[in-house]
């Protein structure tokens, strides 16, 4: 894999090792143990990713270096310049990587029969078909712009792939335009089978196919189009027009971003010279941005919705989601709760748990207030209808939404006007801080005095990303624990007062002193010789005081183990400094997005879930909740999930300094942990 330079030995640059990330994601596409199509949709999820990366953290950096700031402090050592040009060597050395991977998985499609044609390859048959099919789909709805030095270029959308299309006249002038690939429109294009042959076509060749059909207003000899791509600052700006309401603001913003600063342009590098430049003076694009050459086609995130043919050997068997052992969708949750608490492991366990646990509140006349936290919602949410049904039914519910979810504002604006509608109490977060989180306490009348039952989760209450990502989520009946949850709320009403809390972690006022002490504790107790050492899983790892209060801890003595799927500040293993400490990241099927921190203390573990990383972010700009486990059996539940983890050794790569994604390695029988887990969680129900 691609191998990046090295900053300083204290801290691993953010930007890099985020790129690095992704690079472990461009390794599953490269991976031939992985099925074929699942491949395709890792090359699509690479491309995703690297599209937001360059929405918001390349953006970041530009800004500081528009500003005329070194930056250094904030970039782990680094000036912001000179990131910039080290990103854009990374990102075209990965994206050159990227489409050597897409030729071979194509030429083993082929080999399953499976064709993915172009312009040039298309058959009578398939001529007749096209030709039907552009007629009836794509031409209605096609945007086409023809471009000359007279008309000021339309605004490009941020990400939205273009045709660039050159149009040599017979009269030996040049004509250009270009033609928008919608999102609405389906990337591929499954032609009909041809015996036992698949085969498709994207729609960029089918629009190459047609182009005589779109231009045929004008007298040419030759028309050749390439893909281009602009991606967009994606930082939101807010209006001071105090008349609006806040979702207005944002909702007008969320439009807005489509005018951001361009960031970053990609090309096809076979597109003539005199129509690049073309471009590039149209749309001012300087030398100083991040001109990108790329491949013959663009926005290859398309590729996470590759068509699956029917055929299921191509993908990853589907895993039918588990029963929580004690817990059942046909009998009141509320009651078995009660008694003991419970923890759901999605996607190993169904995530139908919290729509029943929010339906049976929205119909229990005994239930009074239902309040919860909420901030990606599904395009369509079980969840959302779930309160809207207990408001219907007089419940006094109150719904703290986070509309500034980045990238998923439009979902939750629309579910947030929704439920306005509806008479639910909603709160916008709190002033400067992002609510991130995942929380909901129910209040519940029983022998004239009110208990409280909720649930507490590293994840987004959305039955989508339950699927694929992993979470845990703690229902309990724990008043303690339950009262300190309540008092979150209190403080989105008020947060001009600052609580305190004798069981939950909140941020941002006690994230970092609480694992400051927590890991104080651990170096003592290494001193005094006893039981100590932490084990932390989380899915980035940027705070420079959390990096080097863990530091601290390692150079004591205390061995730490880290589980870190995205961006690592920390760099382990160095002598004097980070010995003790390892770190490995799994990237697999599912999206690793649990945050679970370990603490020995003495030989009596203290044990949280968390719905904050280690970011700066997390710690000091964001609403965050970790709550402590105090069943013993979960305890032990998450303890081995995070030993099944730590033993993966198909899957795990080891962070380094010298970030190349080696996958961990020993002589030991092989563990997949995504696989071990769901086999570990098979195995308890037969118990």
């Amino acid at each position: 894999m691609i191998k990046t330079e090295k900053t300083n030995n204290t801290y691993i640059n953010r930007e890099i090792s985020w790129l690095q990330f992704n690079a472990r994601v461009l390794q599953e596409a490269e991976d031939k143990n992985v099925p074929l199509i699942e491949r395709l949709r890792f090359l699509g999820i690479f491309s995703n990713n690297l599209d937001e990366f360059f929405k918001v953290r390349y953006a970041t950096v530009k800004r500081i270096a528009m500003a005329g700031k070194a930056g250094k402090s904030e970039l782990g050592g680094i000036k912001a310049s000179q990131l910039l040009e080290i990103i854009t060597k990374i990102v075209i050395e990965q994206q050159a990587e990227s489409l050597k991977i897409l030729s071979d998985i194509q030429n083993k499609l082929k080999k399953e029969n499976i064709y993915i044609i172009n312009e040039t390859q298309i058959s009578p048959s398939q001529h007749t078909f096209i030709k039907q099919y552009f007629l009836q789909k794509i031409s209605p709805a096609l945007v086409t712009i023809v471009l000359n030095d007279l008309v000021k270029l339309p605004l490009l959308k941020d990400s939205a792939a273009y045709l660039a299309v050159r149009i040599a006249m017979n009269s030996g002038e040049s004509q250009y335009a270009l033609i928008e690939i919608s999102k609405n429109m389906d990337r591929f294009v499954v032609l009909p089978k041809e015996g036992n042959n698949d085969y498709i076509i994207m729609l960029d060749d089918l629009l190459r196919y047609c182009l005589k059909d779109i231009f045929n207003i004008f007298d040419f000899k030759s028309i050749s189009a390439h893909m281009i791509k602009i991606t967009r600052d994606g930082e939101l700006d807010f209006e001071s027009d105090l008349s609006k309401s806040f979702i207005d603001k944002l909702s007008d913003s969320v439009k807005h971003r489509q005018i951001g600063e361009p960031v970053r342009f990609v090309y096809d590098q076979e597109i003539e010279e005199e129509t690049l430049q073309y471009l590039l003076k149209k749309m001012n694009i300087e030398e100083s941005d991040s001109i990108i050459p790329g491949g013959r086609y663009h926005n290859r995130r398309d590729y996470m919705g590759f068509p699956s043919l029917g055929r299921t050997d191509l993908l990853y068997d589907k895993i039918e989601p588990l029963p929580v052992k004690g817990l059942t969708l046909e009998q009141s949750i509320f009651t078995v709760i009660a008694k003991k608490d419970y923890l759901l492991y999605a996607p190993y366990h169904t995530f139908s748990y919290v729509v029943k646990f929010l339906r049976e509140a929205a119909l229990d006349p005994k239930v009074k207030t239902i309040k919860i936290t909420i901030y990606r919602l599904a395009q369509i949410s079980h969840i959302a209808s779930s309160l809207i049904n207990a408001a219907k039914n007089g419940k006094k519910v109150t719904v703290s939404i986070e509309l500034q979810a980045r990238f998923d504002e439009q979902a939750n604006i629309a579910y947030a006007e929704q439920m306005e509608l509806e008479g639910i109490n909603l709160i916008f977060g709190v002033q400067g801080l992002k609510v991130h989180s995942k929380m909901c306490v129910i209040e519940r009348e029983e022998n004239n005095k009110i208990k409280r039952y909720g649930f507490v989760s590293t994840g987004n209450f959305n039955e989508s990303t339950a699927k694929i990502y992993t979470d845990y989520t703690l229902f309990t009946a724990n008043q303690k624990i339950l009262k300190d949850l309540n008092k979150v709320f209190s403080f989105f009403e008020t947060n001009y007062l600052i609580y305190t809390y004798k069981h939950i972690i909140t941020s941002p006022h006690y994230t970092q002193k609480a694992f400051f002490k927590l890991i104080d504790t651990e170096i003592v107790n290494v001193k005094l010789g006893k039981p100590a050492g932490i084990r932390l899983k989380m899915n980035s790892i940027s705070s420079y005081k959390m990096v080097d209060k863990l530091y601290e801890a390692s150079r004591a003595g205390v061995k730490i183990q880290m589980v870190v799927r995205g961006l690592c500040c920390l760099v382990p293993g160095i002598k004097g400094m980070s010995e003790n400490i390892e770190v490995i990241s799994i990237v697999d099927k599912f999206l690793e997005h649990t945050r679970l921190y370990m603490f020995e203390n003495g030989g009596k573990p203290k044990v949280f879930i968390s719905s904050a990383d280690w970011m700066t972010r997390n710690i000091e700009n964001r609403v965050e909740v970790t709550c402590p486990i105090y069943d013993e059996d979960i305890k032990k539940e998450l303890t081995d999930t995070f030993d099944i983890c730590w033993s993966d050794n198909v899957k795990a790569r080891i962070i380094n300094l010298n970030q190349t994604n080696e996958y961990k390695k020993d002589n030991k029988p092989k563990v997949r942990s995504q696989f071990a887990t769901y086999e570990y969680y098979y195995n308890k129900l037969k118990e």
